[in-house]
């Protein structure tokens, strides 16, 4: 019996840059996506925080926004401004809304547009 030779099979050169490839472009993506993200998390942290304030129930609508600013500032600063929130009521529970969008340039020509949006509720 003789041996049977078995050839090595691996990634080959074209595979291996095209997957690279991908690898850099989801990374550059993440890169210019994450702090935008972020700072949709942190703007609906601050107007959940703002509108279940025990000291808030009474307060009028300038209050409420100028309650907003002063945690947005702590934060580090908002793409959202107290005066883009929308704040109503139900029954006592106070209720603060918001939309805004974002473009972000990806390389070239090329952008990408989200549509951020969310509520206290």
């Amino acid at each position: 019996m003789a041996p049977t030779i078995k050839r090595q099979r691996g990634v080959g050169l074209l595979g291996l840059i095209l997957v690279g490839g991908l690898f850099v472009f989801a990374a550059l993506l993440g890169m210019k996506v994450v702090p935008d993200v972020l700072g949709y998390f942190t703007v609906i942290k601050n107007v959940k925080a703002t509108a279940h304030d025990p000291g808030l129930s009474g307060s009028s609508v300038s209050q409420i926004r100028s309650a907003y600013l002063k945690r947005s500032q702590v934060e580090g600063g908002s793409p959202v401004s107290s005066e883009d929130l929308e704040i109503t009521k139900d029954g006592n529970e106070i209720v603060i809304s918001f939309a805004y969008s974002k473009k972000i340039p990806l390389f070239s020509n090329v952008s990408l547009f989200i549509d951020f949006e969310g509520s206290s509720k």
